[in-house]
C-alpha cells in the first residue's frame, strides 16, 4: 500500500492572517517523517464562492467550477490537518464554506486540527470535530494547540514574533501524537476501502 497523503489545509484567507507561519512549520515537521506524504493546501488558491449549489455534492454534482476544482483537490488526500484560528468560538467562515463545498471527498478519512490563538483555538477545534462527524470524516483524538504564552511568543502583532522553533519543544508531543493518529487512521480507512 502506498504512503498516505495528508493535506495541511490553511483555513483562513485574510490578508493579515497568521496561519502561514504555523502552517509552514507544521509542513516542515511532516516532511521530516517517512510514514506519510504531506502537502500544503491554501484556501486562497481556490477562490471559493459562498456555497450556492442546489444541494451538497452527495446528492447533486456541483456546478461551480471553483467548487469542482476544490473537490478534485480534496479527493487527492487520505487525511486532513486543518490549520485554523478561532473566530467567535468557532472556525473561520472561509473554512466552514470550504467544508460545505464538498462532501463525498471528505467521507471516511481522518481529520485533525492545528489550532492557534490565546486559547489554542480549543473551541474552534471542538466545533470542527462536530462538522467533521457530519461530513463522515474520522476526527482523531489528538490535536495541536498553539495557545497562551507560546502563541504570543510567535505572533507578530502584540507578540514577540519569535520563530516557531522557539515553541517547538512545547508542541512536539502533540505534533507526534496527531501525526501518528492521522497515519494510523489514513492507513486503516484506505485498507477498508480497498
Amino acid at each position: 500500500m502506498s504512503l498516505p497523503k495528508i493535506a495541511i489545509i490553511i483555513g483562513q484567507t485574510r490578508e493579515s492572517r497568521f496561519a502561514d507561519k504555523p502552517a509552514q512549520w507544521i509542513l516542515e515537521q511532516a516532511q521530516a517523517r517517512d510514514d506519510f506524504e504531506a502537502e500544503l493546501v491554501d484556501l486562497r488558491d481556490f477562490d471559493l464562492p459562498l456555497f450556492n449549489e442546489v444541494a451538497s455534492n452527495a446528492w447533486v454534482p456541483s456546478s461551480d467550477a471553483h467548487a469542482v476544482a476544490w473537490q478534485k483537490k480534496i479527493a487527492e488526500f487520505d487525511g486532513y490537518l486543518f490549520v485554523t484560528a478561532e473566530y467567535n468560538r468557532s472556525i473561520t467562515g472561509a473554512l466552514k464554506n470550504a467544508l460545505d463545498q464538498a462532501y463525498v471527498e471528505w467521507a471516511r478519512k481522518p481529520a485533525a486540527v492545528f489550532g492557534y490563538g490565546s486559547l489554542g483555538a480549543a473551541r474552534a477545534a471542538e466545533h470542527l470535530r462536530n462538522i467533521a462527524v457530519e461530513l463522515q470524516m474520522v476526527p482523531v483524538r489528538n490535536g495541536i494547540h498553539l495557545g497562551g504564552t507560546e502563541f504570543f511568543k510567535v505572533h507578530p502583532l502584540g507578540g514577540q514574533n519569535a520563530e516557531m522553533s522557539e515553541v517547538a519543544p512545547v508542541l512536539a508531543g502533540s505534533v507526534t501524537a496527531t501525526f501518528d493518529d492521522l497515519v494510523w487512521w489514513a492507513n486503516a480507512t484506505k485498507a477498508a476501502k480497498a
